[in-house]
């Protein structure tokens, strides 16, 4: 493993917290703390000031519109892009000073990967594992057993086959499978499942749960808002060069629209209602009509809701990089929600 300079340019890279904002420093479960991050090229401000940080076995997707910087942003948390300002710290370190023993507790899949297609798939995921071997710990033995390792990324039909005949989707596999040969502690995971068929889309879901479930942070970028839903705790819209919203998805979407769709259907009459307070409604309803309800269901405004009312905004103008979040939702910040289960249920709050 090697250091990697993809370029850009670094103007007070290093700078400290306290001259970002003074704002309180980490706590022991912070992994990934980026406070006023900003990256110039030329004259172009790609990255204007973005700041969130991320906790040990918290999964994070990181959406935005193309040119966004997001990217940008993880090829500096990686260490493989200089910054222009601000502070970065992942797993206790400053990327841009990363030495060996750093990187290999972080695992990178790639949009692509120059794979080595005469090598076989386990004779490949092995070798790459041994480089792994001098950074194993009591806490983390390293690298992932070859065979399990394939097994969980679900390639165990083909693990003696040629990297060259493995099927698009099985070749992103592999590239996950690269990724975290090592047992990462954070794993940056870009467009992880462009590819997949529904099913291995699926598992691979449900190999991320599992790394979350061992404390591995994973931070992703997707253009699959639905996968994006599914997988992560909170999700960061990256627009304008900031994060201009943070939360889960239920919470943002309860932020862009209070108001509830509720349907039902009572004989063969089917209904549909809009309100501020599905709570009191659907017990009115349910109070008024008893059994004779069925097939009740509460809506809110999608994660795709959300995402293009915000994107939308931006892209047309309606709102400019600093009061973004003060069009969309009536507060001149970033909009900042906690991360709740995920799910929707009926019992839902709101002013009528």
């Amino acid at each position: 493993m090697t250091e990697v300079d993809k370029g850009g340019t670094s103007a007070s890279a290093t700078q400290t917290a306290t001259e970002v904002g003074g704002l309180a420093d980490p706590g022991p479960d912070t992994v990934i703390d980026v406070r006023d991050l900003r990256m110039r090229y030329g004259t172009n401000d790609v990255l204007k000031g973005v700041t969130f940080s991320a906790e040990r076995g918290e999964v994070l997707a990181l959406l935005g519109p193309n040119g966004a910087g997001k990217t940008t942003t993880i090829e500096i948390l990686e260490g493989f892009r200089m910054r222009s300002g601000g502070s970065v710290s992942v797993l206790g370190t400053d990327p841009a000073h990363g030495n060996e023993a750093w990187r290999a507790r972080l695992g990178i899949v790639l949009q692509s990967w120059r794979d080595h297609g005469k090598w076989r798939v386990r004779e490949l995921l092995h070798h790459l594992g041994s480089f792994y071997t001098p950074y194993s710990t009591e806490a983390i033995r390293r690298p992932w057993n070859t065979d399990e390792l394939i097994e969980a990324v679900g390639l165990s039909e083909h693990a003696d086959k040629r990297v060259m005949r493995l099927s698009g989707g099985q070749r992103r596999r592999l590239d996950v499978a690269i990724g975290i040969v090592g047992k990462p502690e954070v794993l940056f995971l870009d467009e992880p499942t462009a590819g997949f068929d529904p099913h291995a889309r699926r598992e691979f879901h449900d190999l991320v749960h599992r790394l979350a479930d061992e404390n591995i942070t994973v931070l992703l970028t997707t253009h699959d808002l639905d996968e994006a839903e599914k997988l992560a705790d909170r999700i960061l819209v990256l627009a304008g060069g900031r994060i201009i919203a943070d939360g889960s998805a239920d919470a943002l979407s309860r932020m862009v629209s209070t108001k509830a769709e509720v349907r039902w259907s009572i004989g063969t009459e089917r209904h549909v209602h809009s309100t501020d307070d599905a709570t009191t409604f659907v017990r009115r309803l349910l109070t008024e009509h008893g059994s004779a309800v069925q097939d009740l269901e509460v809506r809110r405004a999608s994660l795709e809701d959300t995402y293009m009312k915000l994107v939308y905004g931006m892209e047309s103008g309606l709102a400019g990089d600093e009061d973004a979040a003060q069009v969309f939702f009536g507060r001149e910040e970033q909009v900042t929600v906690a991360a709740e289960p995920h799910g929707r249920d009926i019992d839902e709050e709101g002013a009528r």
